[in-house]
């Protein structure tokens, strides 16, 4: 029996998990649903008056998780803004820094492959 990864989708309070048997197929389902999440979310600034305001870019709508063999917990957050940030993580996430011309999906593959 080979390793499996788990992949779940927040959006809101509606939450979707899904299991791969290999890496490159939870990377290419967490880029898709990730994409079509980012072309779907456009949220406005909250606050200003009593409460400090947030932008749409310091608001996360959808956050795709992923966990696998050799404690693998990495991700996709998806800004109000439509953008995207990879991180790595549980607990506590780390921002994973894209390199020159690497798109957030990019970086995560590159994260998740490095034993």
């Amino acid at each position: 029996m080979g390793a499996s990864y788990k992949v779940k989708i927040r959006n809101g309070p509606k939450v979707e998990k899904e299991r791969f048997d290999d890496l490159d197929s939870a990377l290419a389902e967490i880029e898709s649903r990730g994409r079509d999440l980012a072309r779907d979310s456009r949220t406005d600034a909250v606050g200003g008056q009593l409460m400090r305001r947030v932008e749409p870019v310091q608001q996360v709508t959808a956050r795709i998780q992923l966990a696998g063999p050799g404690r693998l917990r990495a991700g996709i957050d998806v800004r109000g803004d439509g953008s995207a940030e990879a991180w790595t993580g549980s607990l506590r996430r780390q921002v994973i820094e894209q390199e020159k011309g690497e798109s957030p999906y990019d970086a995560l593959r590159r994260t998740a492959r490095t034993p």
